[in-house]
């Protein structure tokens, strides 16, 4: 059975996480397992020195009372893990999915990903983080680390879940676009359900071959889909035409540049997770 990985991390993205996964898994008739990572702030157990130039006996106590207080709050952080495993099993399970399983890790997001990923079919993570109320603009840390180490599909799900109809394909015609829409054709995930090509930019033939190459990749899966050419910045085009059309997935191949190109000139990945007020797949 193929299995879809999701990374909860109690935040109010994660009951959304848990829906987007069940209803992944419910087309792929897949397993959901559920993921928490403890980083090591959390668990470390080496007491803070917080000691200062104080007397030899005073800092003695004072390490060890530090030291109980590392590693209460180590077991809290476990126990607080393990509920929100607990509750995301439940979100899953009444989402009509029973195959769910949850695993608390301890380390580094990105070294977790490298040790699931093998046997997992996708990722799903949520678009931001446990401070999300207090940083509506800004993406979860982890969230680029995720779609730049992953070597498999990331589901970026939104804030709260709506049943997917209308796929909208970001397709500039890169290396990663094309994977994406290869990867499309071959899965059940999207079958059945309305499919666009969008390109932004100069209508022109080589423009129109491109999106033809595209179309035949999906037709040859079973997909039909429109396809469009228009003009203006890959941003603004694709963000008003989600808006417009009430897509409910946009899917586009991530990061096709260095992290320093982005930083200089910007990131279409980056700009459309953060407009866009629904899911995103990303193939790199």
């Amino acid at each position: 059975m193929m299995k879809i990985a999701a990374f909860i991390d109690g935040s109010i993205y994660s009951q959304s996480v848990c829906e987007h996964s069940a209803w992944i898994a419910g087309r792929l008739g897949a397993s959901v397992e559920l993921l928490h990572v403890l980083g090591r702030r959390e668990t470390g157990s080496a007491p803070s020195d917080l000691s200062g130039n104080i007397a030899l006996g005073a800092r003695t106590a004072l390490l060890k009372e530090l030291s109980e207080l590392d590693e209460q709050r180590a077991r809290l952080a476990q126990k607080r893990g393990r509920a929100i495993l607990e509750d995301g099993e439940a979100a899953v399970r009444a989402a009509g999915i029973e195959a769910v399983t949850g695993r608390l890790r301890h380390g580094d997001v990105v070294d977790t990903v490298a040790e699931i990923e093998g046997d997992a079919e996708l990722l799903v993570i949520g678009k931001r983080g446990e401070a999300a109320d207090f940083a509506r603009l800004h993406l979860g840390s982890n969230l680029e680390r995720v779609v730049r180490s992953s070597h498999k599909p990331v589901f970026v799900a939104a804030r709260a879940f709506k049943p997917i109809e209308k796929v909208l394909v970001a397709y500039d015609g890169g290396p990663s676009s094309m994977k994406a829409v290869d990867a499309m054709s071959r899965s059940l995930l999207f079958a059945g359900l309305s499919v666009e090509l969008l390109m932004a930019g100069t209508d022109n033939s080589e423009a129109r071959n491109r999106l033809a190459d595209a179309e035949a990749v999906l037709r040859g899966g079973g997909i039909k889909a429109e396809s469009a050419i228009v003009p203006g910045q890959a941003e603004t085009v694709i963000a008003e035409h989600v808006e417009a059309a009430g897509i409910g997935l946009l899917v586009m191949g991530a990061y096709g540049h260095s992290r320093i190109r982005s930083l200089i000139i910007g990131s279409t990945t980056t700009e459309m997770l953060r407009s866009c007020k629904i899911p995103v797949m990303l193939y790199r």
